[in-house]
């Protein structure tokens, strides 16, 4: 009888101790798998944020000129626009708003690390009044341009949009449309900018920077005592948010590139 009651608790020893490695084992899966998962957005963030950093020459006011058939005043209109950076969350990407004009409303530019390259949000005008159209496009950096298309899709037509930096003080954006079937896009009009106000920042840049990207500082913010500079309302709104983060990592910066390594 004692022999049986030993082997039955032995017997449950054993069933517990393999559930409670079972549980165990399940738990540290969930809790790697959460570590890894918890890690990859600020890599997702900074390699978003090292994509968009060549187009930091588009942030800014801009006074542009639409014209539907280059070089012709027929139809022009006259339109204002501002570039700025916005930062929500882990996303990080370049807005585009637009005041009195005729095609788009505002537009959002951002990289996706899994396509290894760019997408565009656009909110673009209608033909009917008061019309909103919204729009998503994919594309890739060519030099000094971003070419944006819509998905292609059987039996719809294709958007495709066009920013070229042409230098600091100037830009392009164009936009075209080809009918379904079509091989080739048609001209639906042009946007010429000129920058607006304050010259942003080069290579060779003597003025104050922006403490979160690095570009030409136009907007003085404050911490602890101490002003520091930004280049738009979302790099403003960025340092606001997490102060003590964005200087570390500009001090960080700083001390990489007097070492020589950027």
């Amino acid at each position: 009888m004692r022999s049986s009651l030993n082997a039955n608790r032995v017997l449950r020893f054993g069933t517990s101790v393999g559930l409670l490695l079972v549980l165990v084992a399940r738990g540290w899966g969930v809790t790697e798998e959460t570590a890894s998962k918890s890690g990859s957005p600020p890599q997702t963030k900074s390699a978003a944020k090292e994509a968009l950093t060549p187009f930091q020459d588009l942030v800014g006011g801009w006074i542009g000129t639409g014209q539907p058939k280059r070089n012709s005043a027929s139809g022009a209109w006259r339109e204002k626009a501002e570039w700025r950076w916005k930062f929500s969350g882990e996303q990080v990407a370049l807005e585009y708003a637009v005041e009195e004009g005729k095609l788009l409303k505002s537009a959002l530019v951002s990289f996706d690390p899994k396509l290894k390259g760019f997408r565009l949000k656009t909110i673009e005008l209608g033909t009917a009044k008061d019309q909103m159209v919204e729009r998503e496009y994919v594309g890739e950096s060519n030099g000094n341009k971003l070419v944006f298309d819509t998905p292609a899709k059987e039996g719809a037509e294709g958007r495709r949009i066009t920013i070229t930096r042409l230098n600091e003080k100037r830009a392009l954006v164009l936009f075209e449309q080809k009918g379904a079937g079509q091989n080739f896009f048609n001209r639906i009009a042009e946007v010429g900018y000129t920058r607006e106000g304050t010259r942003l920042a080069d290579s060779d840049q003597t003025g104050p920077e922006c403490v979160v990207t690095g570009g030409a500082g136009t907007i003085k913010v404050s911490f602890k005592g101490e002003s520091y500079w930004v280049c738009c309302t979302g790099c403003r709104d960025a340092f606001n948010d997490d102060p003590e983060g964005i200087l570390a990592d500009y001090r960080k910066k700083l001390e990489e590139r007097k070492a020589g390594k950027k």
